[in-house]
């Protein structure tokens, strides 16, 4: 079987939804499927406003339909509703093609969060992107009932899971610092309110491990905080394993990979309860950290989702 999936984010972007896709390529092929990836690297890209570190397509329309016609795929996934994941839509819906699309990140509460585009109009926006695929793709039980709510249809529910052989505890230590360690890990932006995390005043180290267009700024206001840049694999799983409690900071998250990451490797979590870690976190047991609306997670209620990758 033949699979296109489309995505504007992929390689050498690190996130969720890069991480996701890219356990979901391996998985398929590992199976024998036929997978042709459409990513922003074939095409001539623009840095994206406010986030340069993200390269989108410019005007992809007519190599999109090329690269359909030429793979003539049995299933097309479309992952993301920027400038590919439009124009494979778009081509879908001319040519009467069936196709799925998922919806990974609040894209509506980013926008306002750094434009102020009401989010009445973005999410007008959103349900018209993915109203013509035949089921729409979300991570949890909460995110889905929000959508419903807004007009979406046709949703399925897809999760998510931790390679425990990769982030598991007892690895290498890493920190030389006063103690506890207070660890975040995501992307240095506006949208994962990482300076709700940084301004508490708490005991030991904060260390805030990723990079992003907030990143020389956060470093800037809070010379106090550990800042070790992006890291990756064996690397970033240490990171997890030496540190004392992972803070979950975002408010908008559709489900926050990182929380399981954190957990297979022994850490408890403290994150608001939201969407996301409500989700991940379930029915664990919740107490105030931090004399905030924070909820802590103890380590003996851990349960993490295993398996071989993040799909």
């Amino acid at each position: 079987m033949r699979i296109m999936i489309v995505t504007d984010a992929w390689a050498p972007q690190v996130n969720g939804v890069v991480q996701t896709l890219g356990a979901l390529v391996g998985e398929l092929r590992a199976t024998g499927q036929d997978v042709v990836m459409v990513t922003p690297d074939q095409f001539r890209t623009v840095p994206c406003p406010s986030y340069p570190e993200i390269r989108l397509a410019l005007l992809p329309g007519r190599r999109i339909a090329r690269l359909i016609e030429e793979a003539r795929p049995s299933a097309i996934h479309i992952a993301t509703e920027g400038p590919l994941g439009w124009a494979a839509r778009n081509y879908c819906v001319r040519h009467d093609l069936p196709h799925t699309t998922a919806y990974h990140t609040r894209f509506p509460e980013y926008v306002r969060a750094r434009f102020g585009v009401p989010l009445a109009l973005s999410y007008a926006v959103v349900r018209k992107f993915h109203s013509a695929a035949q089921t729409m793709m979300v991570a949890t039980q909460t995110v889905e009932n929000d959508l419903k709510g807004l007009g979406f249809g046709r949703i399925r529910r897809w999760s998510r899971g931790v390679d425990t052989r990769l982030f598991r505890p007892g690895l290498r230590a890493v920190y030389d610092l006063p103690r506890p360690i207070f660890l975040y890990v995501g992307r240095l932006a506006v949208e994962k309110n990482v300076e709700a995390f940084l301004s508490l005043d708490l005991p030991g180290s904060k260390v805030a491990v990723g990079d992003g267009p907030q990143a020389e700024e956060l470093k800037r206001r809070f010379p106090d905080v550990f800042f070790p840049g992006l890291k990756r694999g064996e690397e970033l799983a240490a990171h997890y394993a030496d540190a004392d409690v992972f803070v979950f900071p975002s408010r908008t998250d559709t489900f926050g990979l990182v929380l399981l990451e954190a957990m297979a490797c022994g850490l408890p979590v403290a994150a608001y309860p939201v969407a996301g870690p409500l989700d991940v976190l379930g029915g664990l047991r919740w107490t105030p950290l931090f004399g905030q609306r924070w909820g802590g997670v103890k380590r003996e209620s851990r349960r993490v989702p295993e398996c071989r990758s993040a799909a």
